[in-house]
């Protein structure tokens, strides 16, 4: 289905000064500006506490715009967008009545009309706030709000947030943003699942062995210190991007292909998952070493960092499903900060055919069959098999097939950031995560909330010796089953 112009409105980006919006909001309203994708009448009103005049923003964007996509950037492409772009300054002060932006709305009611996309890309303790003002100003009824990523830091911080948006705003006016469901790879896993009657038979505990999803980072925290020491590993990665692959590579077929019916499933699979059980995990932390051929500083070397700091870098864990599909399957999630390299996959293990044939004549016991699909950075899915190699010896290796989304497809997948605020405007949720999702994936996550010693790993491996020992049947696919 081709993506459509949303109606006329007005998108507010709070906290328009910062890194999230010159980094991915505003060049991601650009790209949409330019694929002919916004509304025929629209305007961009950046909010931030720094006073500054429209001009003034405008230039900031355009080179935030330019630093996005240096190789795709046009000048008239700009001159033609900035003409919406404007500025107003204000506080995020409990109780603000938002004198200047009800001011800036109404002055452009004329030309947009008077719904609203409300986008904070400030950080979290500001989203309360927020929320609040705009009710309080009368901004949120004809309004649809964007809340980025963490969402709570436990199941009572996510539970209070959600009760402070809802008196303000309708469940269906909330659009709880995770980029990773913008991503292409990550929508077609659901064709992948419901469109291709070879594999849906077999996406189950009768041929599914085990299931291992990697969210591996080359980078460390420079620039998020202070963030990630109140955050670390499971709170930042594992309770949204890693618990939206796991629902969405395991939810039952939806009655229909519509935002509530896919998020309902979605919390029904994740109902059906166990809290995790504290020795079923393992925390690391990352010290001194190489990464891609470069020197790395250890965590707590980094500023801002407490030199005894216990913040988790690393999280490898165990869950189960409890529900009829997958009952008896292990699934394993890993993420970490400074592993080799950055990469995002998802590894479903086949249960092995008998081999009793190979056995008996003392030929190699052949690899177990298993799909790979790559959600970044090379877009794609792999299944690999065994076949005999060629010659006069009975001899078998495994060997891929592979489907690659930029050689199929000759384009390259959208950014996540724009097709997400799209829908939003569109008033699609689909691909935003619901309130009782999110508390639900905070329950899954509440027994290992409380921090314990990491085991430590150098910067350049694949984490700490016990992850490897966590995973059943013995080796993490992603790296062949080393840390080292």
């Amino acid at each position: 289905m081709a993506l459509e112009r949303p109606d006329p409105q007005t998108i507010v980006i709070f906290g328009a000064s910062g890194d999230l919006t010159r980094r991915k909001v505003m060049p991601a309203i650009f790209d949409l500006f330019r694929a002919d994708l916004m509304p025929s009448q629209f305007a961009v009103v950046g909010y931030a506490r720094s006073p500054m005049t429209d001009a003034a923003f405008a230039a900031k964007m355009k080179a935030a715009a330019k630093e996005a996509s240096p190789e795709t950037f046009k000048e008239a492409d700009w001159r033609r967008f900035e003409k919406h772009i404007g500025y107003t300054a204000g506080d995020y002060s409990p109780g603000d009545r938002m004198i200047s932006l009800v001011a800036k709305l109404r002055q452009l009611e004329p030309e947009v009309g008077t719904k609203t996309l409300m986008y904070c890309a400030t950080p979290p303790e500001a989203f309360p706030v927020i929320a609040s003002n705009l009710g309080a100003a009368g901004l949120a009824e004809d309004s649809r709000i964007v809340v980025e990523k963490p969402f709570g830091r436990d199941l009572h911080t996510a539970r209070d947030l959600n009760a402070i948006l809802h008196a303000s705003f309708e469940e269906r006016q909330i659009f709880r943003i995770d980029h990773y469901l913008g991503k292409e790879t990550v929508q077609n896993i659901l064709v992948f699942r419901f469109a291709n009657g070879m594999f849906e038979p077999i996406w189950n505990r009768l041929y599914v062995a085990a299931v291992q999803i990697d969210v591996a980072e080359s980078a460390g925290v420079a620039g998020r210190e202070s963030f990630y020491e109140g955050a670390g590993a499971i709170r930042d990665i594992v309770q949204n991007h890693m618990m939206q692959l796991l629902a969405t590579l395991t939810m039952e077929p939806p009655a229909k292909f519509d935002a509530e019916s896919i998020r309902t499933e979605k919390v029904k699979l994740l109902r059906a998952v166990r809290p995790i059980d504290p020795s079923l995990l393992v925390r690391g932390q990352y010290t001194t070493g190489k990464v891609e051929g470069e020197r790395a500083q250890g965590y707590r070397d980094e500023k801002e960092v407490s030199p005894d700091s216990s913040t988790e870098t690393f999280a490898a864990m165990q869950l189960s499903i409890d529900n009829w599909r997958w009952s008896g399957v292990p699934f394993y999630l890993r993420t970490g900060k400074r592993l080799p390299r950055r990469v995002t996959t998802i590894t479903v293990i086949f249960v092995d055919a008998p081999h009793m044939l190979f056995e008996e004549s003392g030929i190699d016991m052949p690899e177990p069959n298993h799909l790979t699909i790559r959600i970044q950075p090379d877009e794609g899915i792999t299944l690999t098999f065994d076949a005999k190699v060629p010659g006069a010896e009975m001899r078998v290796r495994p060997v891929d097939m592979n489907f690659d989304y930029d050689e199929s497809f000759r384009v390259a997948p959208q950014e996540a950031y724009a097709r997400l605020i799209h829908d939003a405007m569109q008033g699609d949720a689909t691909l935003f995560t619901r309130s009782d999702e999110i508390e639900r994936a905070w329950e899954i996550l509440e027994p290992v909330l409380v921090p314990t010693t990491p085991e430590l790993y150098a910067a350049g491996t694949w984490g700490p010796e016990g992850a490897d020992r966590l995973v059943h049947p013995g080796r993490w696919f992603l790296n062949g089953g080393k840390s080292k």
